[in-house]
């Protein structure tokens, strides 16, 4: 599998090959292109695939007898094409060649994670006894945002002659990429325009169908000797064809730079007039690999996190991914956290409430990125202040899937792939993802301690969504309490009761209760904001002394439903049937998408004590126990430590595990209550995309929330990280299989503060800095203690 720096895939299976692809893509957090062999356009095993964020496009289709219309992530045209076949002296021309050929002896990819390189090997040989063995070098420019290189070098064994090369950028690609989306209209690409020079730079320029982003790629495909044979420019595609004279025993290299830029880039320019000149001046490929590794070393000193074993280097592959997907130049763009991060196609690259899972890490190692996605959502306000107002309510309401306008981009149908029909989707109905901003905005607060953040953009999103929570709760007489009714919670599975004939629960008790902490949030930067920004705020939103009574009121009295002695999932989720679990393991064995079983055979989720992931369970993911005991105080309710610990095995039992944010959640929450089986389910969150344990899923794209969620797992899980505005707070919970991790951190304007956890003992360093105040910490048992700038200390841990 390789080394703690490299990640090995031996052999080459096509059935495995999109699954290798989308964990080899690469990318610089503006653009980023999958893995995929250069040899192979798109098909059964291989989807070639560049995305670069925030380039979308919406089109109809017609599905069941409905015309429905989603946005995309686009599809952009495929830079890295390289076709060749060998040009014997002694011999006619062979084929062109590719993996698929009977011919391949010899198949190896090597991800390297420390300079973000992938490499590709293949050994060919012939009937005739002749051998080619072939190496791509492949890298996504980490420090040059537009840039993207490839060298692919031949060496011959036996023979003698020429290879024939045709570098081509192919602009006839579609979004293909997931099976069940076949159905869908995917040709986003229009008014293509191709040519090639005589100084060996070739371009493709195209644009959107619909929102009419123009896209132009040039290509610099360069080597010493390499004679031009000539070019070819259709409607979609540019071919350039060399040969590349080799003899035995000898390598000989070629080297194809390519530049991207689109109509979305800052400052405006002519994207095809930028590539050409941007590729025609890209320095060699030795110069581009030694800045491109330059700019890795640096992001892996920010981000630094170290866990030691096969744990550890599956840990650094999710950081990879993080940080091709959000580095520091996604900061610069309008976008956000992308599901399936720039991998592929699922989920149609668009924003859900994963940045739950991401920003913590981001805010905690790269601040600047976490508020440039957090604004993000600012720009999206008036969207979804519209989206509250048709729904007649008042403040925000942000749509469970958003994209480039920030309009709800949920799909009307969805296909069950097991039973071949299409089918309502009422996930638009998961409301709880303005608290996740909430809960977003409220960390990074308290981490960096950016009151210009706090007290401006996300001063007025914490409050709008605030206002959106204070107006869709409703007073229940009977009960004295606040309703939330008509929503899905994160479980998803349950979108209505049985036999409604309306969709949503109601009162689930992760949404409601997280509505209340926004609203007691809000109220408090509220308070805490300078007179003139709170006058401000207050005439532009409404927020006269009713409103703010309104909210004090609801952020107490909101309603949490019980039954048997555990918090219930929704109101009436303790009446529904059990399902019997054993007969449908034996049946299925693997029965992660229950919904699509139980739809399949005639029958519905809705009826029955079944959760797809955590979801009450989630409260557990979000606040230290002594938090939800607090809170729940707080609206009168007692949750002691056995009333948790009964809902969690409830749930436990009850859960299909049909989201790879699932035991990443069951994990977290075991781990932090000393649970027997947590290291069972946090290896499984580990493994989630590596063994691609959801079934063909991760071929689709990576897991973007597990995988940073996983990086949470161990900084703010098991070494119990919290930031607070008046310190830093450390409580361990390692688990056997972790006992140890290091990392560093940012935090209010210190920076590179790093924790060293080892069993029984945890060092805190805090490096140099002038005028750094000493950092505060509060270590278990509420221990109290400072480190200076420059210092290091050494604590003894109490056993759990």
């Amino acid at each position: 599998m390789g080394t703690k720096w490299t990640w090995d895939f031996g052999g080459y299976d096509p059935r495995k090959e999109r699954t290798v692809e989308a964990l080899c893509t690469l990318g610089n957090g503006r653009f980023a292109t999958r893995g995929a062999t250069p040899e192979s356009a798109a098909g059964v095993a291989h989807y070639p695939g560049t995305y670069a964020a925030g380039c979308s496009d919406r089109l109809s289709s017609s599905i069941a007898g409905q015309q429905v219309c989603n946005e995309d992530l686009v599809n952009l045209p495929d830079w890295s094409r390289l076709r060749y076949r060998c040009l014997p002296d002694d011999g006619p021309a062979g084929r062109w060649l590719t993996p698929d050929d009977p011919s391949l002896r010899h198949c190896g990819v090597s991800l390297d994670l420390r300079g973000g390189v992938l490499t590709r090997h293949f050994f060919f040989q012939d009937g005739h006894g002749r051998r080619l063995g072939v190496t791509h070098t492949r890298l996504v420019h980490m420090g040059d945002p537009y840039l993207a290189v490839q060298r692919t070098a031949f060496h011959v064994y036996g023979w003698s002659g020429a290879i024939e090369i045709e570098s081509v950028i192919d602009g006839s690609v579609t979004n293909a990429g997931v099976e069940r989306y076949r159905g869908l209209e995917g040709h986003h690409l229009t008014g293509h325009r191709a040519g090639a020079g005589t100084d060996g730079v070739a371009w493709l320029s195209c644009r959107t169908r619909s929102s009419r982003i123009r896209i132009a790629i040039a290509v610099r495909t360069s080597s010493r000797p390499l004679v031009a044979v000539g070019a070819s420019c259709t409607q979609t595609e540019t071919a350039q064809r060399f040969r590349l004279p080799v003899s035995r025993g000898h390598s000989a290299a070629v080297v194809k730079c390519a530049a991207l830029y689109t109509s979305l880039d800052r400052p405006p320019g002519d994207p095809l007039s930028l590539a050409v000149e941007h590729v025609s001046q890209a320095p060699a490929f030795a110069e581009l690999l030694a800045s491109h590794r330059a700019a890795w070393e640096h992001l892996w000193r920010q981000g630094e996190l170290k866990v030691p074993g096969e744990s550890g280097r599956i840990l650094r592959l999710h950081l990879f991914h993080v940080l091709q997907t959000l580095s520091p130049h996604t900061a610069e763009l309008d976008v956000g956290v992308p599901a399936r991060g720039l991998h592929g196609e699922a989920y149609r690259g668009h924003v859900f409430w994963d940045e739950l899972f991401v920003l913590p890490y981001l805010t905690l190692h790269f601040p600047e990125v976490a508020r440039g996605l957090l604004m993000y959502r600012h720009r999206r306000l008036p969207a979804a202040r519209t989206a509250a107002r048709r729904a007649d309510l008042r403040g925000a309401m942000f749509p469970w899937q958003s994209g480039s306008s920030g309009k709800e981009e949920t799909q009307a149908l969805h296909l069950n792939p097991r039973s071949g029909r299409w089918l309502p989707d009422h996930s638009h109905l998961q409301r709880h993802v303005g608290s996740a901003i909430a809960w977003n905005i409220w960390r990074y607060g308290q981490s960096t301690g950016d009151t210009g953040f706090i007290q401006g953009p996300g001063a007025e999103l914490l409050l709008d969504i605030a206002r959106y929570w204070g107006a869709a709760a409703t007073y229940d007489a009977d009960r004295d309490r606040y309703r939330i009714r008509g929503v899905v919670g994160p479980d998803e599975y349950h979108d209505a009761y049985p036999e409604a004939a309306a969709p949503g629960v109601d009162d689930n008790a992760y949404t409601n209760v997280t509505a209340a902490w926004t609203l007691a949030r809000a109220r408090e930067v509220f308070d805490g904001l300078p007179a003139t920004r709170r006058r401000e705020l207050a005439e532009r939103l409404g927020l006269d002394d009713e409103t703010l009574s309104r909210w004090e009121v609801v952020s107490r009295r909101v309603y949490v439903p019980f039954h048997g002695g555990v918090i219930s999932q929704f109101e009436g989720y303790g009446e529904l049937a059990e399902l019997d679990w054993d007969a449908y393991r034996t049946r299925y064995c693997d029965i992660r998408r229950l919904d699509r079983i139980l739809e399949s055979e005639g029958d519905t989720v809705n009826r029955y004590q079944a959760s797809k992931q955590a979801d009450t369970l989630m409260l557990g993911y979000l606040f230290r126990p002594a938090e939800l005991r607090a809170l729940f105080e707080s609206l009168g309710y007692r949750l002691d430590d056995e009333v948790w610990r009964r809902t969690v095995s409830y749930y436990l039992a009850r859960t299909s595990h049909g989201s790879t944010l699932s035991s990443l959640v069951h994990g977290w929450v075991l781990a932090r209550e000393g649970g027997p089986d947590a290291w069972r389910y946090c290896e499984e969150a580990l493994l989630s995309d590596v063994a691609d344990i959801q079934g063909g899923t991760t071929g689709e794209g990576i897991h973007l929330g597990a995988m940073a969620g996983t990086l949470e797992l161990v900084e703010r899980g098991f070494a119990g990280l919290e930031a607070g505005p008046d310190g830093l707070r450390l409580d361990p919970a390692p688990l056997r299989e972790m006992p140890r991790c290091t990392f560093t951190f940012c935090y209010h304007g210190h920076r590179d503060i790093r924790v060293r956890l080892l069993p029984g003992r945890l060092g805190i360093r805090v490096p140099p800095a002038r005028f750094a105040p000493p950092l505060r910490v509060c270590l278990p048992g509420e221990r109290l203690v400072t480190v200076a700038a420059g210092e290091q200390r050494w604590f003894r841990l109490s056993g759990r």
